[in-house]
C-alpha cells in the first residue's frame, strides 16, 4: 500500500484530505501542522507521497518543501493552496513540488495529480475504476 503524508494548519481540512486518499487506497502514515513537524514525520517515517499545504505555522509549505528535497531530492510533493497566482504555482515547483493542485480539493484533481507524480504502475497503485 502507498504511503502519505498530508500537511496543513486547519484539522478539518486534513481529515478530508485522509478520507480521499484512503478512499484511493493510500495509508496515512502522518500528519503534521508545521513545517518543524513535517521535517520530522518525513524523516521518520518516509512517506511515498506528501500533500502539502503552502500555508502552514511557522515557515510556510514552500520552505519545507525545500528542506524536504534537500533531505530526499526524489521525495513525490504535491502542493496546494487556496491562492492560485501563476507566480505561487512557479514557486511550489520551484521549490520541488511535483504537482500543485487548487482547493477546494476535488476527488477526480487528486487522481489526476497522483498519476502524473507516481505514475499508475508505481508500486501496484492503479488508478480507481
Amino acid at each position: 500500500m502507498n504511503s502519505i503524508m498530508i500537511v496543513g494548519v486547519a484539522a478539518f481540512t486534513r481529515l478530508t484530505m485522509r478520507n480521499m486518499f484512503e478512499s484511493l487506497g493510500f495509508e496515512v502514515i502522518a500528519e503534521a501542522d508545521s513545517v518543524e513537524e513535517a521535517l520530522k514525520n518525513y524523516r521518520l517515517y518516509r512517506p511515498k507521497l506528501v500533500l502539502m499545504d503552502i500555508s502552514m505555522t511557522g515557515m510556510d509549505g514552500l520552505s519545507a518543501s525545500r528542506k524536504i528535497i534537500e533531505f530526499d531530492r526524489d521525495a513525490n510533493i504535491i502542493m496546494c493552496s487556496a491562492i492560485v497566482y501563476r507566480e505561487t504555482v512557479i514557486q511550489a515547483i520551484r521549490s520541488g513540488a511535483k504537482d500543485f493542485i487548487a482547493k477546494p480539493l476535488q476527488k477526480e484533481r487528486i487522481e489526476l495529480s497522483i498519476q502524473k507524480v507516481l505514475g499508475e504502475k508505481e508500486e501496484g497503485w492503479m488508478m480507481p475504476k
